[in-house]
């Protein structure tokens, strides 16, 4: 069934921008609480081993939720539904703040996140449509990156002075966002009248896999994205321990800094796949994603601060063209079958389900007493594969 919604095609309205407003925000109360989160847990003694654990409940709560998040984004106007969603985050990171156990909170921080991600990528195509799609997810990526560099800098700068000052600032910035999300028009609701059983529901989200997965472009774009997702927040626990063991450096700031230089990077790269590529030609992306895992490699080697800024802009910049494009084609074609809610959260359960299959391993590896570079090194070349190895499957089908 197709979505029947009043599309806006200006890449510049006012509800663009109000969304792309309080996504920069809750983006930036995501980024800074994960580095003041680690910092608080670094300051009470939790072992390294536990630092991929905390992602992880986050991770989790996409998983368990990915049944019901996209026909809650479809059968709201979702403007609303991200404010709700942001209110969660409110309340988790607070929770931290007064003391509570920081796992619990980041897990209520991932509900909240869970609930909020298949509205802001599906109100994309209600407020506008076609290749400018392309253009808004852009748009969206580019905030988002711009929220991960700031937030993450601020997040570990702030610990580094005061980790419960770092996390007060966080719970404001999402108390933001909820009155960000007071100005995104209430758009009509895109499928009404879809039913709140249990079964109906788990059965619709079900039935929304089996569809988008039997499609051709659609599974191309939920392989890779979760691969790409996976691979990402993997990097950026490998950054934690990598620092100190190449470069020296014990601070909390450091480790946000580099994480800086992806985002910036990613800025980039999305900007110069909203230019190039088109719904029509995503298979240029694929050669960005390959040289992802090489750069990768070649980073993990370095013991020098100079040249790993350097790598570390360039992977950004690859992954930025690599994703785009990729959102992009799953959002125009789930809203044409299955609800771009629904696509969304099917994304969703996807990349997460990677990124805890990759945390659980690099949690292992840690724990076994594998050397960081040698992880690093390993993880490099198994993406670089698996990507190829995608580009070469969809050429061939």
């Amino acid at each position: 069934m197709r979505e029947s919604v009043h599309t806006n095609t200006s890449l510049w309205s006012k509800g663009m921008m109000a969304v792309i407003a309080a996504q920069f925000l809750s983006a930036f109360g995501d980024n800074a609480l994960l580095f003041a989160t680690l910092a608080l847990l670094k300051a009470e003694f939790y072992p390294d081993w536990s630092q991929p654990i905390l992602q992880m409940v986050f991770v989790g709560a996409y998983i368990i939720f990915a049944p019901f998040v996209g026909q809650v984004a479809d059968s709201f106007p979702k403007g609303r539904g991200m404010m709700f969603a942001n209110g969660l985050k409110l309340l988790g990171a607070a929770s931290i703040c007064f003391g509570f156990n920081p796992f619990i909170g980041y897990t209520l921080v991932g509900v909240g996140a869970a609930a909020y991600s298949p509205a802001k990528y599906g109100i994309l195509g209600e407020l506008t449509t076609g290749d400018k799609l392309v253009k808004a997810n852009g748009l969206m990526e580019s905030s988002t990156i711009a929220a991960i560099l700031l937030g993450s800098v601020a997040g570990g700068v702030l610990a580094d002075w005061h980790v419960l000052v770092a996390l007060g600032v966080c719970a404001v910035v999402y108390g933001g966002a909820v009155i960000a999300n007071l100005f995104i028009p209430k758009l009509p609701v895109a499928r009404p009248g879809q039913s709140w059983r249990f079964t109906p529901m788990t059965g619709s989200f079900f039935n929304a896999c089996r569809v988008l997965w039997r499609n051709g472009e659609t599974r191309f774009s939920l392989m890779g994205t979760s691969m790409f997702w996976g691979a990402g927040v993997t990097l950026r626990f490998l950054l934690v321990l990598w620092v100190p063991v190449a470069l020296g450096i014990t601070d909390n700031a450091t480790p946000t800094y580099l994480n800086a230089m992806v985002a910036i990077g990613i800025v980039v790269g999305a900007v110069a796949a909203a230019r190039l590529v088109t719904l029509d030609t995503v298979a240029r992306c694929m050669p960005a994603g390959i040289l992802i895992g090489v750069v990768v490699l070649l980073f993990s080697l370095q013991h020098a601060l100079l040249p790993t800024y350097a790598l570390l802009i360039l992977i950004g910049i690859l992954g930025g063209f690599f994703v785009v494009p990729l959102n992009a084609l799953l959002q125009e074609r789930g809203k044409q079958t299955v609800g771009a809610g629904n696509a969304i959260a099917v994304q969703n359960l996807g990349e997460n389900m990677a990124m805890l299959l990759m945390l659980g391993l690099y949690s292992l590896a840690v724990k076994v007493g594998v050397p960081v570079v040698g992880i690093g090194v390993g993880f490099g070349a198994l993406f670089a594969l698996a990507i190829a190895g995608l580009w070469v499957w969809q050429r061939r089908r």
